[in-house]
């Protein structure tokens, strides 16, 4: 039998959670995001504000010059965390069947439920709407690809000119079964996962512009072109996708980074800011239980210019100061002195659960004993940021 596969897609998810905490924001060109003068992007936009063609991922500053009466709302992610979660929760009051693929996607496989899909996605909806204040839009078919691509068509198809009321798309798309590679044939070859603007303007050149001219295309003639992932985007283009509902994803790595409202060139500052940011990827990974032993280091220069430097440590480390002493040594490789900087990040993979001793550059009885003390210190440390917030402790500089 067909599997039911539901995708549900909060609409302009932010924007959606600022309506709903400020009802005067509801039908104006607003954009949740950065200032121009801290060279902000665009996080989400309303619907009144892409007529005007803002977009998300575009700079500020861009924004408002396609839209000058923009309002800006300063992004508040807490919040928008908090109604994800219960958005999830409803969802998982349908079934234990849900993949969450971001803050504001998820499938759900109901293929054993009696319902329908479409009765049960219609539910969905008018349970989230009423109970939440959220919109959201949603695709049903026999499988996962075939139900995303059915929920963006659905979005853009509610948003078109003539049809276009002003508000969310609030759409609901089914594909019957059967129909998938039909449904898809029409569609431009981007549509289809695993195709990018630069992939989709090089098959526009060879005549290859819906996901229905790919089709067509033999496997090997995909293999060719695509290498090994060319059969799998020979499958996706006919409207075959087997992979299930995941309802867990193994983490691959935790980071954090920052980008800087100006170009910073003080290595102080830059150090203390590779501080913070090792402090907080290291009680992440204890939070998760995880120990990493690969430290990885990324910087963007101020011509936009990115590169990244990785290490590998002796042992996996989950402890504040090992990351912290890696990504700093990287850096002060990487870095000229009064070299501007845009960006900074440091992140921590190659994963392992920790051991008993963890982060010891040598095993000397010595270092076992203080490696000791700064795990019963950070435990400390980590229990009041979990109960007070991250900002309870500063660290202290050295005159």
């Amino acid at each position: 039998m067909p599997r039911k596969i539901i995708h549900l897609d909060l609409d302009a998810f932010f924007c959606s959670v600022e309506e709903r905490r400020k009802p005067d924001l509801r039908g104006k060109a607003f954009a949740v995001g950065g200032t121009p003068e801290s060279r902000g992007v665009v996080s989400s936009c309303s619907y009144a504000a892409r007529q005007k063609g803002v977009r998300s991922a575009m700079p500020m500053a861009k924004a408002l010059r396609l839209c000058p009466g923009l309002l800006i709302v300063d992004p508040d992610h807490k919040a928008y965390s908090a109604a994800s979660h219960q958005v999830m929760e409803r969802l998982h009051q349908v079934t234990p069947l849900l993949e969450q693929i971001s803050i504001d996607e998820a499938f759900l496989d109901v293929s054993d439920l009696p319902e329908e899909a479409e009765t049960i996605a219609r539910r969905l909806q008018e349970q989230v709407r009423s109970e939440l204040g959220l919109p959201c839009s949603l695709g049903i078919a026999s499988n996962k690809l075939v139900a995303k691509i059915a929920t963006d068509k659905g979005k853009a198809d509610a948003l078109k000119g003539g049809q276009y009321t002003g508000g969310p798309p609030n759409a609901i798309t089914v594909v019957p079964p059967g129909h998938e590679a039909e449904f898809l044939a029409p569609l431009p070859a981007i549509a289809l996962w695993g195709i990018g603007p630069k992939t989709a303007a090089r098959l526009a050149a060879d005549g290859l512009l819906t996901i229905g001219d790919l089709a067509r295309c033999s496997h090997s003639e995909l293999a060719k072109r695509f290498g090994k992932n060319g059969v799998e985007i020979a499958q996706h283009a006919r409207g075959i996708d087997d992979r299930p509902v995941e309802t867990s994803h193994e983490i691959k790595s935790v980071s954090r980074e920052v980008t800087f409202a100006k170009n910073v060139s003080d290595p102080q500052f830059l150090h203390r800011t590779l501080r913070e940011l090792a402090d907080d990827v290291g009680r992440s990974l204890r939070k998760e239980g995880l120990a990493g032993s690969t430290v990885k280091l990324k910087l963007r220069w101020s011509d936009f210019t990115t590169l990244t430097r990785q290490v590998t440590l002796p042992q996996p480390a989950n402890l504040d100061d090992t990351v912290y002493a890696a990504a700093s040594e990287l850096f002060n490789k990487a870095w000229q002195p009064r070299q501007p900087v845009r960006l900074i990040g440091v992140g921590v993979s190659g994963f392992e659960k920790p051991v008993q001793q963890l982060s010891l550059w040598d095993s000397t009885p010595e270092k076992q004993k203080q490696q000791e003390k700064t795990r019963r210190l950070q435990n400390a440390v980590d229990a009041l940021h979990d109960k007070y917030g991250g900002k309870i402790l500063k660290r202290g500089t050295k005159h």
